[in-house]
């Protein structure tokens, strides 16, 4: 039996997202020259992780003259938006309160990022209040 096809992305797929989120559209090869050396990939691997982008609906393309030239359909936003409903289904039984209770509880997080939290929430609970 195959695997099961996710519409998540693996970490070669958000590299060359990040990419064409930045530079916009962009063939294999302006894909290739963008990655850093550190990161180097093969044309072939590219290539096929391009095309299972465009499989799962992230890219699509168009041609010019005999290359193709990818371009994002999704947007960053949404996607990390995806990214995260799925994060949410799968590890918090879809509640939020219980995604933000783990973030809360990690040791790692700074003050900085609490007070910035504490602030998010305040106007959340004002926008939220202003649509009642």
């Amino acid at each position: 039996m195959p695997p099961k096809k996710s519409n998540t992305l693996t970490e070669a797929e958000l590299r060359l997202m990040k990419i064409l989120w930045h530079r916009g559209e962009s063939s294999v090869t302006d894909l290739l020259s963008a990655i850093p050396a550190s990161e180097a990939l093969a044309y072939n691997s590219v290539l096929t992780t391009i095309r299972i982008l465009e499989q799962k609906g992230y890219v699509t393309h168009r041609q010019e003259g005999r290359a193709f030239i990818y371009s994002p359909c999704i947007a960053e936003q949404e996607a990390s938006q995806s990214e995260i409903r799925h994060v949410l289904s799968r590890f918090f039984g879809n509640s939020r309160e219980r995604l933000v209770l783990s973030l809360l509880g990690d040791e790692n997080i700074s003050p900085e990022e609490l007070e910035r939290l504490r602030e998010a929430i305040r106007v959340a609970r004002h926008d939220h209040a202003g649509e009642k």
